[in-house]
């Protein structure tokens, strides 16, 4: 199976968000290559919130190049077999810790969001991995900073998409 038909498969199973759900399969079936950062009408793009349950607190990246904190995540690669998969290898490569997992349940919101030039969109899968207990995070060259915030400061530095991405998250644990 290609990391399109899996996109395909898990975009059509997630339940909620109907209207943008179904933008996301018609952007796909109106570009074959719509997974690929390649694809400048846009493209799929996987992400996934750092949470530490135990201490109530998710880990946020300070963006390099939007200069904002955010998830985890970004454009899926060719060695990407899932979804799932790409939001994982973001999460570990832009967080430094190893041993994340997924969130039981398939992706935990959908988010559509304009990008600048010479793409206009990311039609964003985001899922929430769990940190083991005294995970160390490491800075990697995409981030500025990575910090832990508690889950009631997460509104006060972050846009209304992470803050509904976090709710849906805590709903879910």
């Amino acid at each position: 199976m290609s990391l399109y038909d899996d996109a395909v498969l898990v975009l059509k199973g997630v339940e909620g968000q109907e209207e943008l759900r179904q933008a996301y399969l018609d952007h796909l079936e109106a570009h074959p290559d719509g997974m690929w950062k390649a694809c400048t009408a846009g493209h799929v793009t996987a992400s996934a919130l750092v949470i530490d349950p135990e201490q109530g607190r998710v880990l946020l990246t300070l963006h390099r190049k939007l200069r904002m904190w955010l998830q985890m995540g970004g454009h899926c690669e060719p060695g990407d077999t899932t979804l799932e998969a790409a939001a994982l290898r973001e999460a570990t490569e832009e967080s430094g810790i190893t041993g994340l997992t997924l969130l039981p349940g398939g992706p935990v919101r959908l988010d559509r969001h304009p990008i600048p030039a010479p793409c206009h969109w990311h039609f964003d899968v985001q899922y929430a991995v769990v940190a083991e207990p005294g995970a160390v995070q490491e800075i990697s060259d995409e981030s500025l900073d990575l910090r832990w915030f508690a889950y009631d400061e997460v509104a006060q530095v972050a846009d209304d998409s992470v803050v509904r991405l976090l709710d849906a998250t805590r709903t879910r644990l």
